[in-house]
């Protein structure tokens, strides 16, 4: 029922921007918290971004403040991932998702694994001169 498809993932060069989106359906989208993870070559998920229902708070991970915003359009479920001033770190596969976090003190942090929550397939972001 619950899908999240997200794009506009892409090959940047270091320094460059990039806009990534989530189309929502199956859910009151207007009523969840909606969150940005993302996995490097390697690595384990990392969370990125949450904003909350209405989009009036925004959280971000220390490695992308101040470059990364994270914004909801709640009419067209929707939600978005502004990267700028790409850094080669921050090649990942690029999840949008739902029901994964839990926040404290200005940040949030993931529950587990993708087993927990909704996720969509992913877009890769890969930033490389």
């Amino acid at each position: 029922e619950v899908q999240l498809v997200e794009s506009g993932g892409g090959l940047v060069q270091p320094g460059g921007s990039l806009r990534l989106s989530c189309t929502a359906s199956g859910f009151t989208f207007s009523s969840y918290h909606m969150n940005w993870v993302r996995q490097a070559p390697g690595k384990g998920l990392e969370w990125v971004s949450t904003i909350t229902s209405g989009g009036g708070s925004t959280y971000y991970a220390d490695s992308v403040k101040g470059r990364f915003t994270i914004s909801r359009d709640n009419a067209k479920n929707t939600l978005y991932l502004q990267l700028n001033s790409l850094k080669t770190e921050d090649t990942a596969m690029y999840y949008c998702s739902k029901d994964v976090t839990y926040c404290s003190g200005g940040y949030c942090y993931l529950l587990g694994g993708r087993e927990y929550g909704y996720w969509g397939q992913g877009t890769q972001v890969t930033v490389s001169s």
